[in-house]
């Protein structure tokens, strides 16, 4: 049994995906970029900016379904350029206080709508 979560405070799929599903005690988080869930707009500044605003879309989700970044056991984390890797890695440990989740980051050639950064996450609702 799995069921669709789905919050206006996080941006809508922009294809035929979920937001996220929990699935028992998973919940599986689709990739984040970073949209603006109010306007729509990508938030592209600069990478500090742009992963803080997936990251906060990443909570969203994660509040909605009753979860924090705690909760989180798995990321994937992937840069359109690996030299951004430090300044991403900065943002996203500030989320995390501990017991940090498994992850792996890797570079790719090109994300969705040209952003610089997209991270999905796999968390336990136990």
């Amino acid at each position: 049994m799995s069921t669709i979560v789905n919050t206006t405070n996080a941006p809508a799929p922009i294809g035929p995906y979920s937001q996220a599903v929990l699935a028992g005690n998973m919940l599986f988080v689709s990739g984040q970029i970073a949209l603006d869930p109010a306007s729509g707009e990508l938030i592209l500044t600069d990478i500090p900016t742009e992963t803080t605003k997936v990251m906060e879309n990443i909570k969203a989700i994660l509040t909605e379904a009753g979860l924090e970044f705690g909760n989180v056991v798995k990321s994937s984390i992937f840069l359109k350029d690996m030299g951004d890797f430090a300044k991403v890695n900065e943002i996203y440990g500030s989320y995390f206080s501990s017991n940090f989740p498994a992850r792996e980051t890797v570079q790719v050639a090109a994300l969705p709508k040209n952003v610089n950064v997209e991270i999905s996450v796999i968390a336990y609702k136990g």
